[in-house]
C-alpha cells in the first residue's frame, strides 16, 4: 500500500514504512495473515499520548488546577477525540482489516480508528523519537485542548438535562441515532433525545457523542 497521501496529511514521512504498516494492522488482519497486529504499538502510544498531552496542557495552561488539567486531558485523549483525528487524516483508507471485520464496516468503527491513532503515535516515536510524536499530538489536539480548557469545570449538557428532568423523580431518557449522512470516513450523525417517550430535541455532530450533546443543549434551550 502507498502511504504517501497519509504521510502528507499527518505531516510526517516514515523512514521505516513497516512501522506505519504495523500501526495500521488490526488484529483481524493479523490473525488472518499470521502477522503482528498494532496492539502493542497501541499500548505504548496510549502512554505517550497521555504524557505528551499532559506536558502540553501543563506548559500552556498554567492557570488550570490539577483537577482541571486532568479533565481536559481526559476529554482530548478519549475515543471520540482520537476518532476525529483518524477521520481528519482518512486513516480508514489505509487500515489493514481481516475479511470479516472489513465486511462488518470495521473501517468506520470509532474504537478501531481511535486505536490506530495511538499506534501511529508509537510508530512515529520508534521511527524518529519523542519530538516528532509530540508534533503530531500537538498539531492534532491543540484546538480540542483549547476548547476543553475554556469549558472545564462546567457540567456537560447531557448531565444538566438529566438533572433537570429527574428533579421530580426518575424518568427514562433516550438518545437515538435517527440518521447518518456522508461517506464512511466523514459521517454526520443525527440524534434524537426523548424523555419517557416524548420527543425533546434533535442534534447532529461528527460523532454520536457530539450529536447527543447538541440534542441535549437544544432540549435545555427549550425548557
Amino acid at each position: 500500500m502507498n502511504f504517501s497521501k497519509l504521510e502528507e496529511s499527518i505531516g510526517y514521512t516514515f523512514k521505516n514504512k513497516e512501522l506505519l504498516k504495523k500501526a495500521l494492522t488490526h488484529t483481524s488482519y493479523a490473525y488472518d495473515n499470521h502477522v503482528e497486529s498494532n496492539e502493542k504499538l497501541e499500548f505504548l502510544g496510549d502512554s505517550i499520548l497521555e504524557f505528551l498531552s499532559s506536558k502540553y496542557i501543563f506548559l500552556n495552561y498554567p492557570k488550570l488546577k490539577e483537577g482541571e488539567m486532568t479533565k481536559v486531558r481526559a476529554e482530548v485523549v478519549c475515543e471520540d477525540s482520537l476518532f476525529l483525528v483518524a477521520q481528519k487524516h482518512h486513516f480508514s483508507d489505509f487500515l489493514y482489516l481481516g475479511k470479516s471485520e472489513a465486511a462488518s464496516n470495521g473501517r468506520t468503527k470509532p474504537a478501531i480508528l481511535a486505536d490506530s491513532v495511538e499506534a501511529v503515535i508509537a510508530a512515529i516515536y520508534f521511527d524518529n523519537g519523542l519530538d516528532e510524536a509530540e508534533k503530531f499530538i500537538v498539531n492534532n489536539l491543540k484546538e480540542a485542548i483549547a476548547l476543553c480548557s475554556k469549558n472545564v469545570g462546567m457540567k456537560d449538557y447531557k448531565t444538566v438535562l438529566q438533572e433537570k428532568l429527574q428533579e421530580n423523580g426518575n424518568v427514562y431518557i433516550q438518545y437515538e441515532v435517527i440518521n447518518t449522512t456522508g461517506p464512511d470516513h466523514d459521517k454526520t450523525f443525527v440524534v434524537q433525545v426523548s424523555c419517557d417517550g416524548k420527543y425533546l430535541a434533535t442534534g447532529e455532530g461528527k460523532t454520536k457523542k457530539q450529536a447527543e450533546m447538541q440534542a441535549a443543549q437544544k432540549a435545555l434551550e427549550k425548557m
